[in-house]
């Protein structure tokens, strides 16, 4: 099998993450001794010198990013270091335009190319097929969302929009170990206003347990849900690799397992994100919002990972011309962004693929929306079941694209979708009869029951379609205790509040998620792979 950057990069962080205690959000280090040491030490010295507390939390933030690996601090540090040098340059409007512009594209072009080689180097040797004459190259922990941010930061700077001129604040900025590893990808105009202000160096007990609550939430979704649902996907999967024929159930069955493995891991996360970053008074953006509850492809990028999706609008789709140009120029614009959106997350075609087909799948939803009201000027709003469907075929499209984006190869890819198209036969229990006849005059191959997806599996994947399409998210369970940014539509039946109830209720999840803990190494989250 030809050298594949996707399967490589996953096999290589396992192995770093098994050899050194790395500190996950999920681990016991970091939810008994680093968060409350961190929030104790902060506030402790916020009352005396809330600068000395922010730079504090900067290099407690270096902490947790060197215990996965100390060897990658260094380059942290001079990224961080160099674009605030050039940030200085870029601030500084006294300077001629021309020679801002010049930084400014040289600052890019540096960050690129840092990223490039760690992410895409032995990449684009093997496409090309040169010899790889650079060796293994393990890609730094979160080393493309630090890039992003700080890309982000120095175009917002270039155009006046934002300047720090206090190093250990721009260091507190990138490095903020809330966000560090896995997003959301920070505008400087949203973050760093928070720690100006002397109120948050001072603990308010409704913060943290706010934020404890949604902690715990993420916790349960990653170690209660995520975790336990990935075997089965991972064993769908891996048939797949080994050039197994996967038939209609088991190939649905390992599709809607990644999809529900990727929603409840990456969902964990971002809550658990929000809630450590709220126990310190700082709201972060809203990153994940329902995803699979939208209606549209378009409605499906406004919900998930949300800041990687305005990023991507306001540095890549809207400067390429947005849709300011004719039709066909805001179609293509569409594409090249998502195919470029596709290969940040990972250096493997499989990813370039999937970021393809969402582009095609956004064109399309672009295009149906410009004939529906050109046709259809006053057609009154969708109903409940036209709404309903409009979802039904929205996710379907999305567990379609997910194949792509988890197969390590486009023959993996290929034997899984076409078992979910129905064309390598109907999978049913030996003694389904009626259903083997039934299959039959529709034309497919009935075989025995696959081993992979079992009867509790199924049920299990039912019941968390059911959580995704009709129960509310943490947001709206917080209700006006929203810890995020950017508030969210509709409410939950029961919101949140400091009572008796809910402390004992959380609690309960709180334990038996921490104890889920303690069944094996803490597994890391999927987005710590790109």
């Amino acid at each position: 099998m030809p050298y594949h950057c996707k399967a490589e990069l996953v096999l290589k962080r396992a192995s770093k993450g098994r050899g050194r205690r790395v500190m996950l959000f999920n681990s016991s280090i970091f939810i008994l001794a680093f968060l409350p040491v961190t929030l104790a030490l902060f506030f402790a010295v916020g009352r005396v010198s809330p600068n000395a507390a922010a730079t504090l939390l900067g290099l407690a933030s270096l902490v947790f990013y060197g215990a996965w690996n100390l060897h990658y601090v260094p380059l942290l540090l001079a990224s961080i270091g160099v674009n605030f040098a050039l940030s200085q340059v870029l601030g500084d409007t006294a300077r001629r335009p021309a020679t801002r512009r010049a930084v400014f594209a040289a600052a890019i072009a540096a960050n690129l190319a840092l990223l490039g080689y760690f992410k895409y180097a032995n990449f684009f040797l093997d496409s090309a097929g040169l010899p790889n004459a650079l060796g293994a190259i393990v890609l730094p922990l979160g080393i493309s969302f630090y890039t992003f941010t700080q890309i982000a930061f120095l175009a917002d700077t270039y155009k006046k929009q934002a300047q720090e001129k206090n190093f250990a604040h721009y260091l507190l900025f990138v490095t903020y170990f809330p966000h560090l590893i896995a997003g959301p990808i920070l505008h400087h105009a949203e973050m760093m206003p928070q720690f100006r202000k002397k109120a948050i160096y001072t603990p308010n007990w409704e913060n943290i347990a706010i934020g404890a609550s949604v902690f715990i939430m993420g916790l349960a979704k990653k170690t209660l849900i995520a975790d336990e649902i990935a075997p089965v996907a991972r064993a769908v999967f891996a048939a797949a690799d080994y050039g197994t024929q996967i038939e209609f159930f088991r190939a649905w069955g390992g599709a809607l397992a990644y999809a529900m493995q990727i929603y409840f891991d990456f969902s964990g996360y971002c809550d658990m994100a929000i809630g450590i970053s709220i126990m310190f008074g700082v709201r972060l953006p809203l990153n994940f919002n329902s995803p699979y509850k939208a209606r549209s492809i378009i409605d499906f990028w406004r919900r998930w990972h949300m800041t990687l999706s305005r990023f991507l609008r306001d540095y890549l789709y809207i400067p390429l011309g947005g849709s300011r140009h004719s039709r066909p120029r805001r179609y293509f614009n569409l594409i090249l962004t998502m195919l470029l959106g596709g290969l940040w997350h990972g250096a493997a075609w499989t990813y370039v693929a999937w970021g393809g087909l969402h582009g095609f799948y956004l064109v399309v939803n672009h295009a149906w929306d410009y004939l529906r009201k050109r046709i259809l000027p006053n057609a009154r709003p969708a109903g409940p079941i036209l709404r309903g469907l409009s979802v039904a075929i929205t996710f379907a499209a999305v567990v379609a694209a997910w194949v792509l984006f988890r197969a390590t190869s486009f023959a993996s890819a290929l034997r899984i979708l076409s078992g979910m198209a129905g064309l390598n036969g109907i999978d049913l229990p030996a003694k389904a009869g009626p259903l083997k006849a039934m299959a039959a005059k529709l034309g497919l191959s009935p075989v025995s029951q696959s081993p992979y997806i079992s009867n509790t599996a199924i049920l299990g994947l039912l019941l968390l379609l059911a959580i995704c399409w009709l129960a509310p998210n943490a947001y709206q369970v917080m209700g006006a205790k929203n810890p995020a940014l950017t508030q969210v539509e509709g409410r939950a039946r029961w919101t949140w509040r400091p009572s008796l109830g809910w402390a004992v209720g959380l609690g309960a999840l709180g334990a038996v998620a921490f104890t889920a803990i303690f069944t094996g190494p803490p597994s890391e989250f999927l987005y710590f792979q790109f």
